[in-house]
């Protein structure tokens, strides 16, 4: 074929498809709800409402805000993952209810999802720790948690590595005057069961 030459219409159609398919696709609209509340229970129920509109949860973070004062903020996604989760959220000022509670929330296919310190209107300060539960998956993996609290960063250290020794992997962190123990450091391990 000589410069210039006319291009079959078969070669152009399929230089064309190509181009197509390798332009990107547009992105699936992603729509976000942000919740944010004062009270643990409120959130909780309020992440349910949103699961059930098709959304899941996306973080969570806890403290002051401009207007509500000290709140638990949460943002939930809504990007097309099928919607069959249901939420827990735990929040203690007690190591022991802390731990009992995320076990019972593993034993029942709940898996953690993410944790925050929080400055409750009845309860102080606490941790307060997010867990799912995928509806579809009903033989879901079921989880063995352990809580690590302390206030030495030598200790957790020590802790981390006997657990870590035992099968526990490292799934979340919070560093922050607490009143499980004043000022401390609040690990979350978990291992498949």
């Amino acid at each position: 074929m000589k410069f210039g030459a006319a291009i079959p219409v078969s070669v152009c159609l399929a230089l064309l498809a190509v181009a197509a398919s390798a332009r990107p696709q547009a992105a699936e609209e992603v729509e976000y709800r942000l919740l944010a509340t004062n009270k643990t229970s409120t959130m909780q129920k309020e992440m349910q409402e949103a699961a059930e509109a098709g959304f899941h949860f996306g973080g969570v973070m806890g403290g002051e805000t401009a207007f509500g004062g000290s709140e638990v903020v949460v943002v939930m996604v809504k990007d097309g993952t099928p919607a069959t989760f249901s939420y827990r959220l735990l929040a203690a000022n007690k190591t022991s209810t802390m731990q009992k509670e995320l076990q019972d929330a593993g034993d029942a296919g709940y898996e953690y999802r993410g944790q925050t310190i929080f400055k409750s209107t009845f309860g102080g300060k606490e941790v307060v720790v997010i867990l799912e539960r995928d509806g579809r998956n009903a033989a879901a993996t079921r989880y063995e948690y352990r809580l690590l609290a302390t206030s030495k960063t030598s200790t957790m250290q020590k802790e981390l590595s006997e657990a870590g020794a035992q099968g526990f992997g490292f799934v979340g962190l919070t560093v922050a005057p607490t009143a499980l123990g004043g000022s401390e450091v609040v690990a979350i391990l978990r291992r498949a069961r």
